[in-house]
């Protein structure tokens, strides 16, 4: 799949490599039904703890860093664009929550930029229904990139390969 995507990094901490990056971007993307037949566009900024919580107060009006922000792209509905928005990720809590949570920062980076790109298409969990439909999708992404089920109280579920 073609796409246009720009990452760029705020903070010397490490995060997955533009190729990974791409890769799963790519596979959300194929997860839904191109809206248009244009290129998709999208930007992904990997910060620290201040400019996310900068961002969170900013644009949310709600204190503190959060791990993942969507800014979906709000365009006429008429306009030619590929253009989806961009994602902000705070890679300190991201290592953080993967510690927390017991699960691998890989598994962790790949779910929250999965969880980012399918805001980014429309999807949200304001619902039980939202959530549901957006927790299957993010389920089935990670489980064919060899990633266990997110959601799943047991870290690591049973019979789980890591």
């Amino acid at each position: 799949m073609n796409i246009i995507l720009s990452v760029d990094r705020n903070t010397p901490m490490a995060s997955p490599s533009d190729e990974t990056i791409e890769d799963w971007v790519c596979r959300a993307l194929a997860s839904a039904q191109s809206r248009s037949g244009h290129t998709p566009e999208l930007s992904i900024r990997i910060t620290d703890d201040d400019e996310a919580a900068n961002f969170n107060q900013t644009f949310r009006a709600k204190p503190g860093a959060t791990n993942v922000l969507s800014f979906p792209a709000d365009l006429p509905p008429d306009a030619e664009s590929g253009l989806l928005g961009d994602l902000v990720i705070c890679a300190p809590l991201v290592e953080r929550e993967a510690a927390q949570q017991a699960k691998p920062v890989e598994a962790h980076w790949a779910h929250l930029i999965i969880h980012g790109v399918l805001h980014l298409l429309g999807h949200d969990h304001q619902t039980s229904a939202e959530a549901e439909l957006m927790e299957r999708l993010e389920i089935d992404l990670l489980h064919h990139l060899g990633f266990p089920n997110p959601y799943d109280s047991q870290w690591p579920p049973e019979g789980a390969a890591l």
